[in-house]
């Protein structure tokens, strides 16, 4: 089968497989595990674009295939793919190892075909990946789903003229052309962002479940999400997405919001589906109190079954959680507090109020129906002491005595990441923010990513902690909140017991790791080698309970008759494209920006 573009996911490390590297606590908070498997939504955006102008769009999860079967074979894969270019994302920083090995791979195996580079890492690195001979356009921004479509065109008509194309970075030779960042569009409801139509469709079309599975897992426990906005209105330090990233990086000083309209047309189409939960990424009061009261005025008419998952940046009242309450039969929030100490969370600019109006959160959220409360707190944020790291978990015994000990509430300690975002206040000064910045430039974050463990992985220090304190920290902070846990009863013994050995028996390796790394290098392979099955297991679930990030599900799918109704409408729309396509060939050749997007400031 030819496509006219294949996106391809990259695992963090390419090489996992046969080099594990300890990567201890720093994936356990989100879906996905070590290897970052999860690949971000705007892939989905950008397919689903594409596709309404007649092209062939196709996702591979590399590094899921990989990760689901050992005798996977990535060469063997793409080598049986014709397609006129390829898409690699370098959204997050992890990936900066595995992406560019993977693009190393393909351009082998392809010489010809061109590809494309893009995310927020890959917009912020975009001058030294062109300089690779294997990557041939960075598409910088945060939506350029519109862009690839000018893009492609002019791969489809032979021109190289791309010098016309807002963005995009590209290489013509020995050239190298770097066009301004122009289109920054002001809303996003002329896409659909993720793509889940594009995602049932190509399941069908392409006659591949596999290949576009977002997750490790996702089949027995399918969330989806919904981007509510791009940009941001908090300007948290150490955020890659914060509203001084976005200007600098993708030159937005504005908030792109989905419209109310359309995020319920949204969760409509998932219900129709899934019954899983879906996420809904940010805080919706970006938008304004019109913006939530729409949204929760039409989510409410759609009588619906899957439970909603809220993020809050900042302190809410009790009538926003009534609204919740009143608006879907089952709701859950999500808390990304970092700390228990009110100073440093004002200066770095998330859940900026005292304590107490924290709790009051907690508790308005319990009383108005909330199913589920995830809080996070995290170790090596700007101001922190290895002393306040270890204090967070006294402070959630005093955030659960204020509760009436409410087994609602699921507690989690993780270290900040093992990159500063680029970009962020913190990345761009660090010195002010208080932090030793260890790695600059995108080889450096390739070296310290594929290091065997995640102690020497971090790309920082702070003033006040180093990177053992960093890793010490965190690995005290996750005993006591595990004894917590079990005080209260959390957790049961048997749980308590599993998480305290694999605690103990990381922190062990992380000293082993340090002691092989002083032998001689041609010691080093040999002997890290010899702990690498010891290691695979330890990446599982370090820190915190293997369920514990889950949500209750009794049914994933809808049935199966939905599923395939929805299949066969969406590939009755594919049809349609094609064949209005074939009556106006020229159509996506006449396709362009509105004019003030595509002026070009040079």
């Amino acid at each position: 089968m030819k496509y006219d573009l294949v996106l391809l996911h990259a695992p963090s490390v390419y090489d996992f497989r046969k080099n594990s590297l300890l990567a201890g606590p720093i994936s356990d908070v989100v879906p996905s595990s070590p290897v970052f498997e999860m690949y971000p939504i705007g892939l989905t955006s950008i397919a689903d674009y594409l596709e309404r102008y007649g092209l062939r769009v196709k996702i591979i999860n590399i590094a899921n295939r990989m990760l689901m079967s050992e005798t996977f074979d990535v060469e063997k894969k793409l080598r049986k793919i014709q397609t006129k270019a390829f898409g690699i994302d370098l959204h997050w920083l992890p990936h900066a190892h595995g992406s560019i090995e993977l693009a190393k791979i393909v351009k082998a195996i392809h010489p010809e075909t061109p590809i494309i580079f893009g995310g927020l890492s890959a917009t912020y690195y975009h001058k030294e990946l062109i300089e690779y001979p294997c990557i041939d356009f960075v598409m910088r921004g945060d939506s350029t789903e519109k862009l690839m479509l000018l893009l492609m065109n002019k791969l489809e008509a032979g021109n190289t003229h791309y010098a016309d194309i807002p963005n995009l970075t590209w290489k013509k030779g020995s050239e190298c052309g770097y066009n301004p960042i122009t289109y920054v569009p002001k809303d996003l409801d002329d896409i659909d962002v993720p793509g889940y139509r594009y995602t049932i469709r190509s399941v069908f079309k392409y006659r591949n479940f596999l290949d576009p599975i977002p997750y490790n897992g996702w089949l027995q426990y399918p969330n989806t999400a919904l981007l509510t906005a791009r940009g941001c209105t908090q300007n948290c330090l150490i955020c890659g997405g914060s509203r001084e990233a976005y200007d600098q990086n993708c030159n937005r000083n504005s908030l792109a919001l989905r419209s109310p309209k359309k995020l319920v047309e949204d969760i409509q189409f998932i219900s129709r589906f899934s019954r899983a939960p879906i996420f809904i990424l940010h805080d919706l009061r970006q938008g304004g109190r019109e913006y939530v009261n729409e949204f929760f005025s039409k989510l409410k008419k759609l009588n619906l079954k899957n439970e909603i998952v809220f993020e809050l940046f900042q302190y809410a009242d009790e009538e926003f959680f009534k609204q919740m309450n009143d608006s879907v039969p089952k709701y859950s929030i999500e808390i990304t507090l970092e700390t228990h100490d009110e100073n440093i969370r004002r200066y770095n600019g998330k859940f900026s109020c005292t304590n107490q109006k924290v709790i009051d959160t907690l508790n308005f959220a319990l009383k108005n129906g909330c199913k589920k409360i995830d809080l996070f707190f995290m170790v090596g944020i700007p101001g922190q002491t290895y002393k306040s790291a270890v204090e967070n978990i006294d402070f959630c015994e005093t955030i659960h005595l204020a509760c009436q000990q409410d087994s609602r509430i699921f507690y989690f300690v993780a270290p900040l990441a093992p990159f500063l975002d680029p970009a962020s206040p913190a990345f761009e000064h660090p010195e002010i923010h208080g932090y030793k910045k260890l790695c600059h430039t995108l080889e450096d974050h390739r070296t310290a990513i594929t290091q065997p463990s995640w102690k020497h992985m971090l790309s920082y220090e702070t003033k006040d902690m180093t990177r053992d304190d960093i890793v010490n920290s965190t690995y005290v902070a996750a005993l006591k909140l595990n004894e917590f846990k079990l005080k209260y009863h959390l957790i049961d013994q048997t749980g308590y017991e599993d998480i305290k050995v694999k605690i103990e028996k990381s922190m062990e390796y992380i000293e082993k790791i340090d002691y092989l790394l002083s032998l001689p290098e041609d010691q080093q392979v040999g002997e890290l080698a010899k702990i690498q099955q010891e290691i695979e297991e330890l990446n599982k679930y370090s820190i915190c309970g293997k369920n514990e990030l889950k949500w209750e599900v009794q049914k994933n799918y809808a049935n199966f008759f939905s599923l395939a109704l929805v299949g066969i409408e969406q590939l009755y729309e594919d049809y349609m494209n094609k064949f209005r396509h074939w009556l106006s060939p020229k159509r996506r050749q006449q396709f362009q920006l509105e004019p003030e997007q595509r002026k070009m400031k040079m």
